[in-house]
This record gives structure tokens, sequence and C-alpha cells, in this order.
């Protein structure tokens, strides 16, 4: 009864969680519900188990707890915002290894989860849970292990065929076929390995501009593999909370796919294997056919000295240089002349969803002047200047302008409407997508070239 009451008060806690997670405001609070819930879902699980006080099982699980526990506060603590996505994609690796190791327990010890059989063997029903949790937990381990190495710039990826794909995961279906049928480890063992590869060629094609969605679909993948872990246990809270995390991340999937115009299927699929196959010349094609203007910081001051209104844009470079708190005092010395100052984020600016925001807030940012990109975009033609920060591909006319380009039809801020477009970037190279950005060349376009942190303190100085 009272474990039964735990997990209600538990999954009611997720539930809140999540809700104070989708915004900036309340996801103090919102992180704060999900530690509560855990807490007494840890509580319930004791209970479930009705180990005896001082026994050797207790005090292993509780020695393991703090172990684990241990380690993920001292990585929280030392990981920079800049490699908060390769945390997160580390993290998911984690869950889906979680349910590949639970599911093989269970086949070994099926007395201890209740689903064995008078006979010992186990039941149709939860060799299929059994078989799809584990799948989906491989492909969510290899896949996450891969997005952390491209998001730590370790691994830059491979072409994969989609014939090898297609073999791969019809393999892992008549597998599990063959072992819901046989209850055969042979079959348990190959289906792991080959969804292990799938994870693996999955992921390894898609280009970096693309790393957001990924992110955010492995997140969706780790909680569909804790609804078969809870399938598997029988545990109603780990289906609750599994269908909580798949079903979040799936929507945050799709919204970020409509962000850049495109489906998941041509995320995964089709755009990774075309940028990683393709090479770009920027320089002969900025030498040859275009110029662009060159500023110095100074230049810049006195532009911002006479405008009205000032719309930051932050991107990948932001969070490269650690440009955030920078970027507070710049505004804020806008703001005692008299200029509005207003941020634009764009559904996939960063390395994963919502980077942008969080590097924001850790500058203490107010959470009222920063907008998505439907809420700001129609602005930017009044805008007196436009201060991008790193920000390439959701920028780029090429969107709307080159129906050849790779990126055509993607959603971007449309900064070049606003009178003076200040860009802040390390050279004129390419973006993620590996394609040129036509803004560098616009006449209202003036180029800061160089770290975005030192620009914007020398700007800060010159003001």
């Amino acid at each position: 009864m009272i474990m039964n009451i735990l997990y209600l008060i538990a999954a009611i806690c997720f539930i809140f969680s999540l809700k104070g997670l989708s915004s900036p405001e309340t996801a103090y609070y919102g992180n704060v519900c999900g530690i509560v819930g855990m807490f007494l879902a840890g509580c319930a699980a004791y209970l479930a188990v009705d180990v005896p006080f001082g026994t050797s099982d207790l005090w292993f699980s509780l020695v393991a707890i703090v172990i684990g526990g241990g380690v993920g506060i001292t990585i929280a603590k030392s990981v920079s915002m800049t490699n908060l996505p390769q945390m997160v994609a580390g993290f998911h690796s984690l869950v889906g290894l979680a349910a590949v190791l639970v599911t093989f327990a269970t086949y070994f010890a099926p007395e201890i989860f209740n689903i064995a059989s008078v006979d010992g063997t186990i039941g149709k029903c939860s060799l299929l849970e059994m078989g799809i949790g584990a799948a989906i937990g491989a492909i969510t381990f290899s896949g996450s292990v891969v997005a952390f190495l491209k998001l730590d710039g370790v691994y830059g990826g491979h072409n994969v065929s989609s014939a090898v794909n297609a073999f791969l995961a019809s393999s892992v279906v008549s597998l599990i076929t063959w072992f819901v049928i046989s209850e055969s480890i042979y079959a348990l063992t190959l289906f792991t390995l080959f969804a292990f590869m799938l994870g693996f060629t999955l992921i390894a094609p898609v280009g970096g501009a693309d790393m957001p969605v990924i992110v955010s679909m492995l997140n969706s993948y780790s909680g569909w593999a804790t609804a078969g872990i809870g399938f598997t246990l029988q545990n109603d809270l780990l289906i609750i909370i599994g269908a909580l995390v798949g079903a979040s991340g799936a929507i945050l999937s799709y919204v970020m796919c409509r962000g850049m115009n495109r489906s998941l299927c041509n995320v995964m699929f089709v755009s990774g294997a075309n940028r990683t196959s393709k090479t770009y010349n920027v320089v002969s094609k900025s030498s040859n056919s275009y110029s662009f203007r060159a500023g110095a910081p100074e230049d810049a001051a006195f532009i911002l000295k006479n405008a009205k209104s000032v719309i930051i844009v932050p991107g990948y470079g932001m969070a490269t240089s650690q440009a955030q708190h920078s970027l507070k005092e710049f505004g804020d010395i806008l703001k005692k002349n008299g200029t509005s100052v207003r941020y634009a984020i764009h559904p996939v600016a960063g390395r994963m969803p919502g980077h942008m925001n969080v590097l924001l807030a850790e500058a203490g940012i107010p959470y009222e002047d920063v907008f998505e990109l439907d809420e700001i975009n129609r602005d930017f033609a009044s805008c007196d200047v436009a201060y991008v920060v790193g920000a390439n591909d959701i920028t780029n006319p090429a969107t709307k302008n080159d129906p050849s380009s790779s990126i055509y039809g993607m959603p971007v801020l449309e900064v070049e409407k606003a009178k003076i477009v200040l860009f802040l970037k390390r050279s004129i190279g390419c973006g993620y997508a590996g394609v040129d950005n036509e803004l560098f060349y616009s006449q209202n376009t003036m180029m800061l070239l160089g770290d975005a942190k030192k620009t914007t303190e020398s700007i800060i100085k010159a003001l």
C-alpha cells in the first residue's frame, strides 16, 4: 500500500518536473520536483523487493547509489556549459546500457523478477518486452556514444549506406522473433550486438548541424528504453517515466525538425550522408566573386552608440568563446544608454535543444529579454542593429534565395533585414551545414573577425 502511494506521488512529481522544465523561469523548481520524485521512487523500490535491513544486498546497492551519485555530482560540477551537450549524450548512453543489462539479468534470473512460469521458462509476452527494451537500449547506448564523440570533436563521422541500416534493422527484428519463439541466449546476444551496430550506423553519417535533433531523439530513445525496462520488471512507475521522457523527446525532435523545415528521416538518412561527402572551398568563392566588409570593435561601438534597438543572435560561437557573460555586460551598457536590447533564439542554435537558453540564463540575462524565432523574426526589419555572435547556418539567407542549397527552406532568423548587421565570427568559413553564408557579403553587414568574447570586451571598452 505504502509502495503504491509512493509510486503515485513520484509519478506526479515527474509530471510536474516536465511541466517546470518547459520554461527557464520554472526550470529550477522542475528540477527539484524531479529529484524528489526520484528519491521517492528509490524508497518505493526498496519496499517492493522487501530487502531486510542490514543484509549485504541492501548495503551493496546503497554503496552503488552513493558511488554513482558521487560520480554524477562530480561530472555535473566540473563540466563547462560548452560541453553540456556531450554530458547529456553521455548520460543518455548509460540509460540505454542499463536497459540492456537489466534484460540480461532478467533472462538469467527470471524468478527474481517474478516472470518465470512453473517450469522455469519465461512467458512470450515478457520475452517480447525484454527484446524490444534491450534493442532500443543498445541503439541508444551506441548512438549516444557516437553523438558524444561527434559533439566533442573526436569523431567526424562516416557515410553509411541505407542498405546497411536496413539489413541491421531487419536482422534485429528477425532475431527478436527468434528469441521470443525459442528463448535462446544466442538470439538475445546476436540481436543485442546487431542493435549496438545499428546505433552506430544510424548516427555516424549525421552532420554537425543536425546534432541538436539527434540529441533530442536519443533522449526519446532513452525514455522508450526505460519503458521497456518497466514492462520487463512489471514496474508501473518506470513505464510512466519512460513514456513521459520518450514522448517529450519525440515531440521536441518534431518541433526542431519543423524549425529546420525537414523531416526526421531526412535528417537521419539523407542530409548527413550528403554533407559528409561534400567539400567546400569558401576562400575561392570569397576572393573571386565576393568581398566582405571587415570592421574593428571601435567601429562597432560607434554604430551601437547611435542605435535605438539591438537584437543579439547567439550561436555556437558564443558557447565556444564563453561570451555569454560579456554579452550580459554589453547588453546592460546599451540599456543604460536607452537602447532596447533583446535576444533571438533559433530552435536549433547550438548543439542541443535549449543550449543557448541555458548559456544566457547562466549569465543572468533576464528571461523576458529572450525570444524564440516566431516571436521576434518580424522585428528585424525595424531593428537598427543585429548583433550576431557565431550563429552561421541559422542566419543564412540561402535558405530562401538558393533552391540548390542543402539548407534551402529552413526557417532562419531574418537578420539581413536589420539596418546594420554586426557579425562576430572567427573566420568567414562555413557553418556545420557546409554552406557559405551570403550574409557575410551583404552591403549592410560588418564582419568582426576574431574571438567573440574578446571582440565583445573590446566593444565594451570602447562604449
